[in-house]
């Protein structure tokens, strides 16, 4: 049984035989055992104490400790700022609060919230707190399919913008996260890379295809220049010039930037050099007697946890000897190649998977990405009947999801 008033008999020390006629362990209880410290941080909090919290410089999680049946513990808004900066109450391990396993909060300037534990499966219970609905803010890395190589020019890497570190492609400041809504679909598609020409000479590759996210698109990798009149292309990287002397510039980097513009090509007999291909960080190289012009670099992202370089462009072409052929700049880039004459060749190495890299001489452009990073609270879900998906999730940072999509093709998703 509980007393809550102390007895003069108790004060003085007398023994006590029976309270109120009754006999047996006798329970005191003097209230809430207040601690006088103010709590500014995060901390754990302990059954039959009570905290005075204040959240005037940032919210404040407390973590509820296991209950026993009839265990109290009581939050006080210090400051009277639980509005601005809320108190987050977390549960210990598998328990509960309010009957569910997810946090809640107070957000009422002023309020007591006083917590009492009354089962297994009602947990820490109050009726002034509600559950804490953890934003959904996705951050994206979207990399667009490579442009295939040509004959002389090196594909541009594959448009790249991402809201993850501090740069996106073409060396602008990374985007902002987009704020989505849970149960809403967004379209989510991974550019494949460009088409190569092949040992075809004159041939010309095909730009890189469009990947997109809800409302972000990178544009497909522009391809390199041939001999013929096929100028190189724009597009998230350009791809490199040709030999010339007509088409010899390299292609532009659209706008909103996602890259960079393709190098240029030289023709100087016996040199006939290609350019190389954009990159999202960096220009393509320009010929220079007696070499090709290397490939842009591309840029390193860490969404997924590691350093992993995307988009960059290939290298140019060199017609016979005694030119050099160039190489792919970092990111999936492919080598240039040379050609040895005018009905064979030897083709240049096609961009890589997954990474948007440009292709060299006659190669294909290396199919884009999709990576996305989220709370872990949430689950994607391909949406029934809008296409087909190939993926996979990464669970293993805090609190935090990552999943990337990797297979040219796509469709609608929903976060749940």
């Amino acid at each position: 049984m509980a007393l809550t008033k102390l007895t003069t008999n108790l004060i003085s020390g007398d023994i006590v035989t029976s309270v109120n006629g009754a006999s047996g362990a006798v329970t005191v209880s003097t209230g809430t055992d207040w601690v006088t410290a103010i709590q500014t941080a995060n901390f754990t909090s302990v059954a039959s104490k009570g905290y005075f919290v204040n959240t005037t410089s940032a919210e404040v999680t407390i973590t509820l400790p296991v209950g026993a049946v009839g265990d109290e513990i009581v939050i006080q808004d210090y400051a009277g700022t639980f509005a601005t900066n809320k108190i987050i109450l977390a549960a210990n391990g598998s328990e509960k609060i309010q009957g569910v396993t997810d946090d809640f909060k107070c957000e009422t300037n002023n309020a007591t919230v006083t917590l009492i534990y009354q089962d297994a499966t009602k947990g820490w219970t109050s009726d002034n707190i509600v559950i804490n609905v953890i934003p959904l803010t996705v951050d994206y890395l979207v990399v667009a399919g490579g442009g295939a190589g040509s004959t002389y020019g090196g594909g541009g890497g594959g448009g790249l913008r991402t809201s993850y570190g501090s740069t996106t492609g073409g060396g602008g400041g990374a985007e902002s996260a987009l704020t989505l809504i849970s149960g809403t679909n967004y379209s989510t598609q991974v550019g494949g890379g460009g088409s190569g020409s092949g040992n075809t000479y004159g041939g010309t590759g095909t730009v890189g295809s469009n990947s997109t996210f809800s409302t972000i698109t990178s544009t497909g990798g522009g391809h390199g220049g041939d001999s013929g009149a096929t100028a190189a292309s724009s597009g998230g990287s350009g791809g490199g010039g040709a030999d010339g002397p007509s088409n010899n510039q390299g292609g532009a980097a659209v706008s909103p930037t996602q890259g960079k513009a393709g190098g240029s090509g030289i023709e100087s007999a016996p040199y006939y050099l290609g350019g190389g291909g954009g990159g999202a960080s960096q220009i393509g190289g320009s010929a220079s007697i007696p070499n090709a012009g290397n490939g842009g670099n591309g840029l390193s992202v860490s969404i997924t946890g590691s350093s992993i370089t995307y988009a960059g462009g290939a290298g140019g072409v060199y017609f016979q000897s005694p030119g050099v052929a160039a190489v792919g700049g970092t990111g999936g880039g492919g080598a240039g190649g040379s050609w040895n004459g005018a009905t064979s060749a030897v083709t240049g190495v096609a961009g890589t998977n997954f990474l948007g890299g440009g292709g060299g001489a006659g190669a294909n452009g290396g199919s884009g990405v999709v990576i996305l990073r989220y709370p872990n609270t949430y689950t994607i879900t391909p949406v029934s009947g809008s296409g087909g998906f190939t993926y996979t999730t990464d669970t293993s940072i805090s609190n935090t999801k990552v999943t990337t999509f990797t297979v040219a093709g796509g469709g609608n998703i929903q976060f749940t």
